[in-house]
């Protein structure tokens, strides 16, 4: 198969969807890599080091999608990438359809085999190329929050961890997985009192567990997030339905009750956000405010931290790929039921029920497809 890696182009965007190592296993395996020149460049990549794992560098975004069978990114396809992908190319990338009906209609238009990341899941119901980032996103998290409750940047102009004699800041987490373990684990390593709402019991006493009683726990009812969102210096918004929009669980009349200048983070974002006001911001303009209250809603939070994320990222998307490349498309999803499920598009049809829900548009199941 030929694979293809272009540069993104996303608003400060660094990451790149195969590092050197992947290149090298998938060359390995038969297949042909092009990787477009300098794409590596933001993760600290070198053209040299991808031609050493027997890549093949292409100057423009044109040249790899003109070649490419699939076309390996980090995120979804934006402005011009619209019109370099082709008829029944192959694209895996995140995707993030649900609040996107516009990227949506183009990829079915086009045909697209679209396999998304953030569906890809395990028997056991991990979603394996969603946690890398999730952990990256639910640290930085709790860096930038803490940064924007500095009162230069217009928040609260609290230290998160507080000084002796002073207390610390308030951190309220609505959900309790990934994003909002490691959200945790940062917030109470500096200090803050941490506040964890989630709708599962068991996830909830096995945070208390693991945390040894340094955090609270809380159940995530309308009712206990209007009463924990008037104590919250730093808000983090860490919900996610696989495939699906975002619940709204922060509605804009609780927004009222929170504090002058607190700040909200909705990791969230990607999928529509858990706070009614989430807009989608960029590293170039991360931040607004609503009611007296800061939102940062960058959509591609890990993108600033590219040398950890790439490496991370391409840790898990590398051995999918390989299935994919190996077995061709049809076999990879006949053979594993978790490449099946990050199937979005395929053949001009939503295939994944929850976009097409999302969306109020036809669902055709993968099934009848194939």
């Amino acid at each position: 198969m030929i694979i293809g890696v272009p540069k993104e182009i996303k608003n400060h965007e660094y990451r790149i969807g195969l590092v050197p190592a992947g290149a090298h296993d998938l060359v390995r395996a038969g297949h042909k890599v092009y990787v477009q020149q300098d794409a590596g460049q933001g993760s600290g990549i070198p053209d040299a080091e991808f031609v050493e794992a027997g890549a093949e560098i292409l100057p423009t975004a044109e040249d790899i999608y003109g070649k490419a069978e699939m076309i390996v990114k980090v995120k979804e396809p934006v402005g011009p990438e619209y019109q370099l992908l082709r008829r029944n190319q192959l694209l895996f990338t995140y995707l993030h359809l649900a609040p996107d009906p516009q990227q949506t209609d183009m990829l079915t238009e086009k045909q697209i085999t679209g396999i998304a990341y953030e569906t890809i899941r395990t028997p056991n119901g991990v979603l394996p190329l969603l946690v890398p980032m999730s952990e990256v996103a639910g640290r930085m998290s709790i860096q930038v929050g803490a940064f924007y409750l500095q009162r230069t940047v217009g928040g609260l102009g609290e230290l998160l961890g507080g000084v002796p004699g002073v207390p610390p800041a308030k951190v309220i987490i609505i959900g309790g997985g990934v994003v909002g373990m490691n959200a945790a684990k940062m917030a109470v390593g500096l200090g803050a009192r941490v506040t964890i709402l989630d709708t599962d019991p068991n996830r909830l006493r096995y945070l208390d567990d693991i945390f040894f009683g340094q955090i609270e726990t809380l159940m995530s009812n309308p009712y206990n997030i209007g009463r924990m969102i008037r104590e919250a210096d730093l808000l983090i918004g860490g919900v996610l339905i696989p495939g699906a929009f975002t619940p709204k669980l922060v509605t804009r009349s609780m927004l009222k009750n929170m504090k002058k200048y607190a700040v909200i983070v909705d990791v969230a974002v990607d999928q529509g956000g858990c706070i009614e006001t989430t807009r989608p911001t960029t590293h170039s303009d991360p931040v607004y405010s609503v009611d007296d209250v800061i939102h940062y809603c960058v959509a591609n939070m890990p993108g600033a931290v590219p040398r950890t994320s790439t490496f991370a990222l391409t840790n898990v998307t590398l051995p999918y790929a390989l299935k994919i490349a190996n077995l061709g498309f049809r076999e990879a999803v006949r053979q594993h039921p978790d490449i099946f499920l990050g199937v979005n598009t395929y053949q001009g049809h939503i295939t994944c029920e929850p976009v097409a829900a999302a969306q109020g548009k036809p669902y055709r199941p993968l099934e009848s497809l194939l």
